[in-house]
């Protein structure tokens, strides 16, 4: 279908309607694979001219292929979405170094909902660097 097919005035029902918006999916679609066409031929001429000036083109990368025991095309199981990996499975690092000093970090309670209710605290180890001078004056006993 093509746009000299679509005639607005002539439209009258729903029906019509429904005709004339699928055909213009349709159309849109094959815009689309044109396009995708046409782009993979650029840049083929593209890396074609780029080897010719004797310089490098697109690398072909190839598509992971399935690794051993699993056939071809087969989905390797995941994990539902929305389902996260627990905190500190790897251990809780933040336990064995050195706290230098402890805040209590709180919330203004008129910025908060009414029903919001407290329950307790999180613990969250924040780990920084400093650099300090450190300036040593010696006496040293001369005789």
């Amino acid at each position: 279908m093509s746009l000299e097919h679509i005639d607005l005035d002539q439209i009258q029902d729903v029906a019509q309607a429904k005709r004339a918006i699928v055909g213009l999916l349709n159309l849109v679609e094959d815009l689309q694979a044109t396009v995708r066409e046409l782009q993979g031929e650029v840049q083929r001429l593209r890396d074609e001219n780029n080897r010719l000036k004797g310089e490098q083109g697109k690398p072909n990368i190839k598509p992971n292929k399935p690794g051993k025991g699993q056939a071809k095309g087969a989905i390797t199981p995941r994990k539902p979405s929305g389902v996260s990996r627990k905190h500190g499975t790897r251990g809780a690092n933040w336990i064995r170094s050195r706290i230098d000093r402890e805040e209590v970090l709180t919330v203004d309670p008129t910025q908060l909902p009414a029903d919001a209710e407290f329950k307790g605290y999180e613990d969250t180890l924040v780990q920084d660097v400093v650099t300090a001078a450190n300036n040593v004056l010696y006496h040293k006993e001369k005789f």
